[in-house]
């Protein structure tokens, strides 16, 4: 005989497992910056060290057509200074990073409004110019 579960049950199942992953996610990210901050400071790798190994992931991406082309060198200048104010724990460089960042994509989003134009159905406009007194006149808003 099949098991019934409600529906309740089955989304409060996988909130439950969403939270598990999302705590894993969380705490293998705090333990990768724990290791790279330890082998930072042994002076193991460096600025262009980081920069090097994300050209080589990007070449690998595109090789494996997960990307369409390879970002141009500032975009991975920028990848490997933040990837090293975060290694280096400059949590005031990384505040002031990320306000900028708000700041670029705000800009961004005003530049994308734009004045919008709104298309009545076919409907509304013989309605309106039925109310108009129905001359040759077509009423646009």
């Amino acid at each position: 005989m099949p098991m019934q579960i409600g529906l309740d049950e089955l989304l409060t199942m996988l909130v439950s497992r969403l939270e598990e992953v999302t705590l894993d996610s969380e705490n293998q990210k705090s333990r990768f910056n724990i290791m790279f901050r330890m082998l930072y400071k042994k002076g193991l790798f460096n600025e262009n060290d980081a920069l090097e190994a994300i050209r080589d992931e990007n070449k690998i991406l595109l090789e494996l057509g997960m990307i369409k082309s390879m970002p141009d060198e500032n975009t991975m200048k920028t990848a490997a200074e933040n990837l090293m104010l975060w290694i280096k724990g400059d949590a005031k460089a990384i505040k002031q990073s990320m306000e900028e960042m708000q700041k670029r994509l705000q800009e961004a989003a005003e530049k994308q409004r734009a004045p919008k134009i709104d298309v009545a159905p076919a409907g509304v406009l013989n309605e309106l110019d039925r109310l108009g007194g129905g001359g040759s006149k077509k009423l646009i808003l």
